[in-house]
């Protein structure tokens, strides 16, 4: 129903892991722009012996922005990425270390990215233009699947390797359209978001139970929750914010947004309840 103010990342940082990775109450971000490689982790105590704090995690191989994330926080996923150019280099997470993994077969930044760690999906992206290509990852390679309808970058993305939704984008111009992915094809959903935006919007939940927040231009904090069928507007996040990094840990009733782009680089965490 609302946002509520939660501590802040000891780093600011935007365009961050990007996907849905983590809870709650167990976040977890890496990489980010300033080009980084630093990983936090976020906890969140039921009681007033674990209050809710970020910590300092180990650092990713390799330094990038614009990363897609899934997975939890002691089974991550990273793919993809920018840092001098656009990356297909893909990293998982074991809750201590990094260890690279096979690389996607189309490199691309500003992708979207839905499933776990051991079923994973990134889609769209961009890399002299916007791409519409889609792979799934089995644990140990990626395999490319059906593309998606409308090719874009800068869209946000939740679900499960066989039932994601992406929403929103750059086509260049900003846009709410929405489409769904049931493991093998995407179909256009004839429902867009209220507020057409792009600039990694911040996602959660599932396919028919969805959340979508943040967003550009204007920044934007336009929060919409997904049943399946229509965008519904709800309560905005506090702070108005872009390039979430990643803004997208839980589920349609209890997120986490954090980082982003205020119009500065942004440390700051809240909660959905």
């Amino acid at each position: 129903s609302t946002w509520s103010s939660n501590p802040a990342m000891a780093t600011a940082r935007n365009n961050g892991a990007m996907g849905p990775i983590g809870t709650s109450t167990a976040g977890l971000v890496a990489g980010g722009a300033p080009a980084l490689t630093a990983t936090e982790e976020y906890n969140f105590g039921t009681t007033v012996t674990t209050a809710a704090a970020w910590a300092s995690g180990n650092a990713m191989n390799t330094s990038r922005r614009y990363i897609a994330g899934m997975g939890t926080q002691t089974a991550g996923l990273f793919a993809s990425g920018y840092t001098t150019t656009a990356s297909a280099a893909a990293e998982s997470y074991d809750g201590s270390s990094f260890t690279s993994v096979p690389s996607l077969g189309t490199a691309r930044y500003a992708a979207s990215s839905a499933g776990t760690q051991t079923a994973g999906l990134v889609f769209g992206g961009m890399i002299g233009g916007l791409k519409d290509e889609t792979e799934e990852y089995n644990g140990s390679s990626w395999a490319e699947q059906s593309n998606l309808n409308t090719a874009r970058g800068e869209a946000g993305g939740l679900g499960i390797q066989t039932a994601a939704l992406m929403f929103g984008g750059s086509l260049p111009s900003p846009t709410g359209a929405t489409e769904e992915y049931d493991g093998s094809s995407w179909t256009t959903s004839p429902n867009s978001l209220n507020t057409a935006r792009r600039g990694i919007i911040g996602g959660s939940g599932t396919q028919t139970a969805g959340l979508a927040f943040g967003g550009t231009p204007p920044v934007t904090g336009a929060t919409e929750s997904y049943n399946g069928t229509a965008w519904t507007a709800v309560s905005p996040l506090i702070t108005a914010r872009a390039s979430l990094a990643p803004a997208i840990a839980g589920t349609q009733t209890a997120a986490l947004a954090f980082g982003g782009d205020t119009g500065s680089v942004s440390a700051a965490t809240e909660g959905y309840d």
